[in-house]
């Protein structure tokens, strides 16, 4: 069976897809800094890499038959400071200039790389005044920090299809998953009694359910003629009192809905409270027309099981 190296594999999309890969027969290389770390699962193993040293395990590469490519400093996990910021850009584009240069020189086999990008790519939608058209792939790159980093991004990866290797590229919306991401900031005010409604909460959140959003890399890797940007998001986008409200009523806990002022968002959070207030519409018609189906199509599902996964 085919061998796949994926980058950020100890991140919360990366552990998902491993085990997915896993269970579908494929060999599994996680690079890592911490060359001696080790497995006992068949199948996976551990590569060294250095981002900074811009090193890589030569094997690794000759090995492997698909990349995907998910390495990058997490854009929620700290406060936007200026060198937060470079950090988040850095940590993207000189990952993905080791993958380009190291197919240029070492011998390899590869024959696609999925990289995950995101829908940061996309500025503020007007959905709300009325206007009803959803971003699509061929919409230019946002002039704002996330758009800008997206666009580094994407573009940073770009040269390998130099060396006709098939490139796919995820722009991913927000992850719902049991076991961190985005879920577990809307359910924290809820052990309090809270149903946190950000800002106006009629901002449009774009999301996919983390089984999906595995299920579509490794749709990704199998789809031969699949290649450039798709929009990784479920086909119905929810508003933030929507998710909020039926998060907390699929919780069964007992909760009193309040309103977050956007004004303290912005003095908790800094510049990173426009993308928690951003309305983001994007649409999936690409991917469905690829062939992909989702099995989590609208939000409520979605909620319920991952509630009933993790109760």
């Amino acid at each position: 069976m085919s061998t796949v190296i994926i980058t950020g594999g100890t991140g919360l999309v990366g552990k998902a897809l491993g085990q997915a890969l896993l269970k579908k027969g494929y060999q599994v290389i996680i690079l890592s800094r911490n060359a001696d770390k080790s497995s006992t699962i068949t199948g996976l193993s551990y590569a060294h890499w250095n981002v900074e040293a811009q090193t890589i395990d030569r094997q690794a590469i000759e090995k492997a038959d698909y990349i995907i490519h998910l390495a990058g400093a997490g854009v929620a996990d700290k406060r936007w400071t200026k060198k937060r910021k470079e950090e988040i850009v850095e940590s993207r584009v000189k990952s993905s200039q080791l993958i380009v240069d190291s197919l240029k020189t070492i011998p390899n086999k590869v024959q696609a790389v999925v990289s995950a990008s995101a829908i940061g790519w996309y500025g503020p939608d007007e959905l709300t005044t009325g206007k009803s058209t959803k971003f699509i792939e061929s919409d230019p790159a946002a002039n704002d920090f996330l758009g800008t980093t997206c666009k580094l991004w994407e573009e940073s990866i770009e040269p390998v299809t130099q060396q006709g290797i098939r490139l796919v590229k995820l722009r991913i919306g927000i992850v719902l998953s049991k076991d961190g991401g985005a879920l577990k900031e809307f359910i924290k005010p809820l052990k309090f009694g809270m149903a946190a409604i950000l800002g106006s909460g009629k901002q449009i959140i774009s999301w996919i359910h983390i089984a999906d959003l595995v299920n579509m890399f490794v749709f990704a890797i199998e789809k031969e003629n699949m290649k450039g940007s798709y929009n990784a998001v479920a086909p119905q986008p929810v508003l933030n009192k929507e998710l909020t409200l039926q998060l907390a009523k699929i919780s069964k806990k007992f909760y009193i809905p309040i309103h977050v002022p956007s004004f303290l968002l912005k003095i908790i959070l800094g510049e990173m409270s426009v993308e928690i207030l951003k309305s983001v519409t994007v649409s999936n018609d690409k991917i469905t027309q690829a062939g992909f189906h989702f099995k989590f199509g609208s939000i409520s599902p979605a909620l319920k099981e991952i509630i009933r996964v993790s109760s």
